[in-house]
């Protein structure tokens, strides 16, 4: 029998959950959940790079407004996604929510490579980015509720920075499907979104056999059905290590399904300060990466005369310095600590980026050592934007987390994801090196201020349970 909100228990399933050794129960839900970003870099990385595919009258002849129609309705579907789903996972649970967002996605992408118009391109580019956003919320929210605390901090940041291996497989898959010598265009751009859905689709049988979050369970009152999912979590993991003792039990207040005024009251007046250290991580490193990264491939084009069809290689070693930062400085999150991590890598990158910028207004740069520059920026700035999403996702009560990285997610994409392709797009069409540099400047004086806000206010959560950052009051 569920149990009332404002119900007191003592329990020690969260407690059992955070004391689970590493296994290969952790590896599968690590993966089956990971690949949101994977899905995400890859959808990103396709639509720009058959933006130029499009235009040909033997695919959709879009013309170059409609293409970048097409890009802002991904990214408002994806706004839109993260906030209904993310209000749903918390009402009606992880595991549904992240089997009907993957759905979501599947359904859409496999339509996009169907569209046979600009109207039809647009609207399930739209449906894309909302299966896309609402795995965000869904997805957070499970693996810091499934995870063990000691390493919430470095698997958060692994799982986050796979987006630039889905950024890789999309940039090196362009190499062939839209390689008109392998296959033609009117057919590689299907392909290419194609393999999306065929990505997504192995993984959406691995996800139905991932338990429902116990703690989720919990907080809505469902005491044995909490009971039952730790202890399937538990027999797994006991088949690849032995099990330390349980902990003793906690106090826990059953919340059920909050209200929007509750959810502002605690972003509001209850964690102001987190609030605020939320929004500031997550606008500056929307901003700097969406500035650099969807204009990439103009800034090649127009600074170093590299036809489109070659961008793709310079690509590769971008994604790879994004994927390989988190993997090699995420233990430091957990040893180190979330503050003064967060503050360096944030710093750091926006330095370096800074000097880059001076560097290329300067004509010292070729192709080649621009892109070498900018992997090594973003090997640290990678860090610092995976830090952000584990900020906001393990410093919420669990009652509104899912709602909470909605809000921040909409909140970051809205602000740096939308305004600053746009903006650099104009400094970059002017052809002045002068002006593209200023661009840069914003963007590293961004990374710099969320640093000092997350030197000043950060939250040291590392090792810590969920529950011991959001204390009952």
């Amino acid at each position: 029998m569920d149990l009332a909100p404002g119900t007191r228990i003592d329990t020690d399933l969260p407690g059992r959950l955070d004391r689970l050794p590493w296994s290969r129960w952790h590896w599968r839900v690590v993966i089956a959940l990971g690949v949101t970003w994977i899905l995400d870099g890859l959808e990103v990385t396709l639509v720009g790079a058959v933006a130029s595919v499009l235009g040909e009258p033997d695919t959709l002849h879009l013309s170059e407004q409609q293409i970048g129609l097409a890009a802002s309705a991904y990214l408002f579907g994806a706004i839109l996604g993260a906030l209904i789903f993310g209000r749903a996972t918390d009402r009606l649970g992880r595991k549904k929510l992240f089997l009907v967002t993957l759905g979501v996605y599947l359904g859409a992408t496999l339509c996009t490579a169907l569209s046979l118009n600009f109207w039809m391109f647009a609207l399930f580019r739209s449906l894309t980015g909302a299966g896309i956003g609402g795995e965000y919320a869904a997805i957070n929210s499970a693996i810091d509720e499934l995870l063990p605390a000691r390493v919430r901090g470095r698997a958060d940041l692994a799982i986050n920075g796979t987006y630039w291996l889905g950024t890789a497989i999309g940039a090196a898959s362009t190499l062939v499907l839209l390689n008109p010598h392998v296959v033609p265009h009117s057919i590689g751009w299907r392909l290419a979104f194609g393999l999306g859905a065929l990505l997504g689709g192995s993984i959406l049988i691995v996800r139905k056999h991932l338990p429902e979050s116990p703690r989720w369970l919990l907080l809505h009152g469902r005491v044995a059905e909490a009971q039952a999912s730790v202890e399937e979590i538990e027999r797994h993991v006991a088949e690849s290590a032995p099990l330390p003792p349980a902990p003793p039990p906690k106090p826990l207040i059953v919340k059920g399904s909050v209200t929007f005024t509750q959810i502002a009251r605690v972003l509001l007046q209850r964690h102001l300060r987190r609030t605020f250290l939320g929004l500031s991580l997550m606008v500056a490193q929307a901003f700097a990466y969406n500035a650099i990264f969807f204009t990439y491939a103009l800034v090649l084009a127009r600074f170093y005369g590299i036809p489109g069809d070659q961008v793709g290689l310079y690509l590769l070693p971008f994604a790879a310095g994004n994927l390989l930062g988190p993997l090699a400085l995420g233990h430091l999150f957990d040893v180190v600590g979330r503050r003064p991590m967060i503050a360096i890598t944030y710093g750091v990158s926006g330095i370096l980026l800074a000097v880059t910028g001076v560097l290329f207004e300067r004509g010292l740069l070729t192709a080649t050592t621009q892109t070498a520059l900018w992997s090594g920026v973003f090997f640290v700035a990678s860090a610092a934007a995976s830090s952000a999403y584990l900020t906001v996702s393990e410093l919420f009560p669990v009652e509104l987390r899912g709602m909470a990285i909605a809000l921040f997610y909409a909140v970051g994409t809205a602000t740096g994801g939308l305004a600053a392709p746009a903006i650099f797009g104009r400094l970059i069409q002017s052809g002045s090196r002068a002006n593209v540099m200023i661009g840069y400047l914003i963007g590293a004086a961004f990374m710099i201020g969320a640093a000092l806000v997350a030197a000043v206010i950060g939250v040291d959560a590392e090792g810590k349970s969920l529950e011991e950052l959001n204390p009952d009051v």
